[in-house]
């Protein structure tokens, strides 16, 4: 964030959405210097305090995306119906071309939307090709300080792409595709593994709770060598891990096919699962492999709307927290899931867990499903000052108007955070006990501004990528029929809905 608010804030007459309690009920906010020193009924004001009167509103914690890719920005919407691994066969002209000041904006997209949206925090695995710059990585993190966010930003990182992951998708290429798709390999991992270390010795924002990870993209995508690396990298300089593992159907498989063993099991194998690590989607995790995430004190990022957007299955959400799982919530990036918006995440998530089978004993609850994306995200990011409003945590604060359709009547107002609400009703955004968002304006930056630059950056981009836009309309048709056809092997567990026993 890009600064604390100093001195002492008052906020009285609003209702604390308290999982505890049924409805709201009115309690003020003490804060000094950004963090909540006292939460109580009828609480007197500091002499020298500022007071906010919030009558009328509800107050809840800011909401933690547990998993985002700030690259996606400018290409929100390019996708129809894809999976999974035609985004990544496209991902050369959907993010190519870039200029330091387009890495910048498209960050700040997103972090624009989300903290219209009630995001206070969020995990960002960014992407820069060939290799992650400390340039491109601290304009990500100039973005989000300007917007005035939380954020771990991490370098997602391979050392193979796409063709030589899935087995036997690059042979199923003619020669001349297959000739160009070699041309498109990322930088060796040595290389790459020396540009992490150079970001994170030069990382200057951890004092704006901007924190440097690392992002080894997917297993299949990375040499153990290469894995490997990675987590001494964290090791030594303290840093979180997060990688999508088990994602797809097809990833499960080709990882049974390669490894011999699930994704977790050879993560596992390699040392790399552990507190600081988290796996994003995770859907086609046996119960071992929730088992070995739990005894590690390893998290997941559940990503639902992405999940049901790439057609990837059904994550058992249900099953990973009774299995002792550490579980937050993330939107993906734009570019797949299309929205930041965390409500309709944490909505999804419950949705989700509720269509796997006719007992309501075995879904999740609201408060389960809405804890997930306050306090399980910010355990995900690292952070265990964030994800609640109470003495000792950080004053990042979301105020809805209870005067909006959503919140009439006020019935139960976890049922109606996570069954309604859809951030229509949000008024404001605090963090750190400083105004982000006011009367539903972005104070930090100016959106026509914003909206200029990314409409000239994407026909700018647009031209600038026509022929690698070109050679992935040929290749979409192999990646079209290779891949389905791969993921109808058996796989030990079912994930989509209409999966054969």
């Amino acid at each position: 964030m890009a600064s604390i608010e100093r001195g002492i804030l008052l906020i009285t007459g609003g209702r604390l959405a308290d999982p505890a309690r049924r409805r709201a009920e009115p309690a003020d906010i003490l804060i000094e210097d950004g963090v909540i020193r006292a939460v109580g009924a009828g609480l007197a004001a500091p002499e020298g305090a500022r007071v906010e009167d919030a009558a009328g509103l509800l107050l809840h914690p800011g909401l933690v995306n547990a998993h985002t890719h700030g690259h996606g920005g400018l290409a929100r919407g390019l996708a129809d119906a894809w999976t999974l691994e035609l985004l990544l066969a496209a991902a050369p002209w959907m993010g190519g071309g870039r200029s330091l000041a387009d890495k910048k904006l498209s960050a700040q997209l997103c972090a624009a939307e989300m903290a219209l949206k009630g995001v206070t925090a969020c995990y960002d695995l960014y992407a820069e090709a060939p290799l992650p710059t400390r340039e491109g990585m601290d304009a990500a993190a100039e973005a989000y300080a300007e917007v005035g966010l939380r954020a771990v930003i991490a370098p997602m990182v391979a050392d193979r792409t796409v063709w030589d992951a899935v087995p036997g998708l690059k042979d199923a290429l003619p020669d001349a595709l297959r000739a160009q798709v070699d041309r498109l390999g990322p930088a060796p991992w040595e290389a790459t593994l020396a540009a992490m270390a150079d970001i994170l010795r030069h990382w200057r924002w951890a004092g704006q709770d901007i924190r440097a990870a690392l992002a080894p993209t997917i297993p299949l995508h990375c040499a153990d060598e290469f894995l490997c690396g990675c987590g001494r990298l964290a090791a030594e300089h303290g840093a979180p891990i997060q990688s999508h593992v088990a994602e797809s159907k097809l990833q499960a498989l080709a990882g049974m096919q390669r490894y011999g063993k699930s994704l977790v099991q050879h993560l596992d194998a390699l040392g790399l699962i552990g507190p600081r690590f988290s796996a994003a989607h995770g859907i086609w995790l046996t119960d071992d492999d929730l088992r070995i995430m739990a005894d590690r004190g390893a998290a997941i990022a559940h990503n639902p709307g992405s999940n049901m957007r790439l057609g990837n299955g059904m994550f058992r959400l249900r099953r990973a927290l009774d299995l002792g799982v550490t579980v937050g919530i993330g939107t993906d990036g734009v570019s797949s899931s299309d929205t930041s918006n965390m409500y309709e995440a944490i909505r999804a998530a419950f949705q989700l867990a509720a269509v796997q089978t006719p007992d309501p004993a075995e879904w999740v609850t609201a408060e389960e499903a809405w804890r997930a994306g306050t306090q399980g995200s910010a355990r995900a990011l690292g952070f265990a000052d964030i994800g609640a409003i109470a003495p000792g945590m950080k004053a990042d604060i979301v105020f809805l108007d209870l005067q909006h359709p959503n919140w009439m009547p006020l019935n139960a107002t976890v049922n109606q955070l996570v069954h309604t609400e859809d951030a229509n009703a949000l008024r404001h955004v605090m963090v750190g006990g400083r105004f982000i968002v006011r009367d539903r304006r972005l104070l930090t930056l100016d959106l026509a501004r914003l909206a200029r630059e990314a409409e000239e950056a994407r026909a700018r981009l647009e031209a600038l990528n026509a022929e690698k836009r070109a050679l992935f309309a040929l290749l979409e048709p192999v990646v079209r029929s290779f891949c389905p056809a791969f993921a109808k092997r058996s796989y030990p567990v079912r994930r989509y809905l209409c999966d054969p026993a």
